[in-house]
C-alpha cells in the first residue's frame, strides 16, 4: 500500500496553536500521531512524506514510524544535512513523479498551478498550506489534493482516500 502525508511537524509546540490541533502539548501530539500512523501503516507499506516532518528529534520519530519512508523536502526540513537521518529514508527528493495504481502522481511540498500531464489525468499531491485551503484555487476537474496532517485526521492516507474525500 502507498500512503501520503505532509506537515506533521512532530515536536513543534506552536503548530498546536497555529492549526488548533486537538492536543494539549507537543508530547501528546507526537504520541497520538505516531499511534495513528502505526495503526494504518505496516512495514511493508510506502509512505511519502511531503515535507515538514519534525522540528525536534526527527531521528527518534522516524525510528518509531512504520513503513518505508520517502521524503519530499519541505521548507522546515532542516535535518536533511544530517547523514544519519537521511539513511532512515528510502528516498529524498525535492520533487517526485510516481505511479500509484493507474495514476501518475506528482509530489511536491507546495501546491503548484500546472504539473506534468495535468490535462491528461495526472494527480498533484501537495502540503505546506495546512488547513488554509482557501490559499489555493483549483478547478473542479483538477486532480490536486492537500495531504497535510491537519486536514487528514493526522494520519497518512491512500490516494483513493484522498480522492474520495475531495469529491
Amino acid at each position: 500500500m502507498i500512503y501520503y502525508i505532509s506537515d506533521t511537524h512532530f515536536g513543534h509546540k506552536k503548530i498546536i496553536d497555529y492549526e488548533n490541533r486537538p492536543f494539549k502539548d507537543e508530547d501528546e501530539m507526537d504520541v497520538k500521531m505516531i499511534e495513528r500512523w502505526n495503526k494504518r501503516v505496516t512495514n511493508n507499506d510506502d509512505v511519502y512524506i511531503l515535507g515538514d516532518l519534525a522540528f525536534k528529534n526527527p531521528e527518534t520519530i522516524l525510528k518509531q514510524l512504520n513503513g518505508r519512508k520517502h521524503l519530499i523536502i519541505g521548507n522546515h526540513d532542516k535535518f536533511i544535512k544530517n547523514e544519519n537521518i537521511l539513511k532512515l529514508f528510502e528516498s529524498v527528493d525535492m520533487y517526485k513523479e510516481i505511479t500509484d495504481g493507474d495514476y501518475q502522481v506528482i509530489l511536491f511540498h507546495y501546491p503548484i498551478a500546472v504539473w506534468d500531464k495535468k490535462h491528461y489525468g495526472s494527480i498533484h499531491l501537495y502540503g505546506h498550506i495546512h488547513s488554509k485551503t482557501d490559499l489555493v484555487k483549483y478547478d473542479a476537474d483538477d486532480k490536486a489534493y492537500n495531504v497535510c496532517a491537519d486536514v487528514n485526521d493526522y494520519e497518512p492516507k491512500t490516494l483513493q482516500e484522498l480522492m474520495n474525500k475531495n469529491k
